[in-house]
């Protein structure tokens, strides 16, 4: 099964990265592409994480790395990566713009 990042976890990828660079841009790179490896290693275990209770309807799973979450859904032919979010945000909040499972 393939692992799909989408644009907004792409985004967040970004993000993280511009904000740990402005202490320390060579770590920004390695720890941006650990996120990335992680993400792509759940294709290994996609049902390891359980679905999150608040968002059974859409069937969003949480993977940690650290004080990150990686937020994915399981699709028939692939693995869909949501955000990537540092855990002390507002979570709930940044999750509602991802629509329904079809």
């Amino acid at each position: 099964m393939k692992v799909v990042i989408t644009q907004a976890a792409y985004a967040d990828l970004i993000d993280i990265g511009d904000y740990i660079a402005r202490d320390n841009p060579t770590r920004a790179i390695t720890f941006v592409d650990e996120l990335e490896q992680r993400c792509r290693l759940i294709r290994d275990h996609p049902e390891a994480a359980p679905v999150l209770p608040d968002h059974r309807d859409r069937a969003i799973r949480r993977a940690v790395h650290g004080r990150y979450c990686i937020f994915y859904r399981i699709r028939t032919d692939m693995i869909e990566i949501l955000h990537v979010l540092n855990a002390a945000r507002d979570i709930d909040r940044l999750l509602l713009d991802i629509p329904e499972e079809p």
